[in-house]
């Protein structure tokens, strides 16, 4: 499977988050997050009993893993609770036009080209119009408690981008480890819920849902962007990147029986014509 292949794999499945998370609304995010991180990283445990060196990684690469997926969450939930949530998901967003800007300054021997960056930031554009569009077909969202939420949302957007990049400065480790990765960063995220957030009796739908999560967003989607990152150009991947917003936002609207907006074309020309720059790009 190639590197592209696995990138748009990761991206499709990331895009059903929003969806699920709708119907998993009233599950605390810390609870839901480490229940699904913890499901996400069983597939993983047949091989690592089977093999150890599966899940044998150096400390620092361990924790480069939980740096980026317990991280990356505990930052974006801090955001969702202090800022106005669209505008914090925007700024979140900020995360593939980060991989295509640092990826000189984290991968030595590749360079920045103009045509990269325009096209990072048309598909930054195209994904404000598709989020922000679709928050006025919708109705106005509810506020946050303040905008100071911006500063943790930027952070969760350095951290994804860097931990993204980080992966290919560390030694080789095998894809697998990613299970650990998220065992160890769903059992944090658990401890988070039990400390920050009141507990709560789960339905077996919720759990069926919670399990379709970890399965997919928060589990294969991890396992294939590692792949993707292994193989490809973390700058043509940063720009593809681009079709999780809108990818989304257009299910969810599909989900919630709301008819696309102008807006949400208007995105996907945007965003579809930055893609097709950056992966022709060299």
């Amino acid at each position: 499977m190639s590197s592209t292949v696995c990138a748009l794999a990761a991206i499709a499945l990331w895009a059903t988050l929003a969806s699920l998370g709708t119907a998993l609304a009233h599950v605390p995010p810390f609870l839901l997050t480490g229940a699904a991180l913890i499901v996400g990283s069983l597939p993983s445990w047949p091989l690592a009993l089977r093999d150890r060196a599966a899940w044998r990684v150096p400390p620092r690469t361990l924790m480069l893993g939980i740096y980026g997926l317990f991280g990356f969450h505990f930052l974006l939930f801090i955001a969702l609770r202090h800022a106005p949530p669209v505008e914090a998901n925007l700024v979140n967003y900020l995360w593939p036009l980060g991989m295509v800007v640092m990826a000189p300054l984290f991968l030595p021997g590749m360079a920045l080209r103009p045509v990269h960056l325009a096209a990072a930031l048309l598909g930054f554009a195209g994904a404000a119009v598709a989020i922000l569009g679709a928050r006025g077909s919708a109705g106005a969202a509810a506020a946050g408690t303040g905008y100071w939420g911006f500063v943790p949302a930027l952070g969760s957007a350095f951290v994804w981008s860097s931990y993204s990049l980080w992966t290919r400065r560390v030694a080789p480790f095998p894809t697998a480890a990613i299970g650990l990765f998220g065992l160890v960063s769903g059992a944090l995220s658990l401890l988070c819920h039990a400390l920050l957030e009141p507990a709560v009796a789960l339905s077996a739908r919720d759990w069926g849902l919670v399990t379709l999560c970890g399965l997919g967003p928060l589990g294969a989607a991890f396992f294939l962007w590692d792949r993707a990152l292994k193989g490809g150009d973390a700058r043509q991947i940063g720009i593809l990147s681009y079709l999780t917003p809108l990818a989304s936002t257009a299910l969810l609207l599909l989900v919630m029986g709301r008819p696309p907006s102008w807006s949400m074309a208007v995105a996907a020309a945007m965003i579809i014509t930055a893609a097709v720059m950056g992966t022709r790009a060299r």
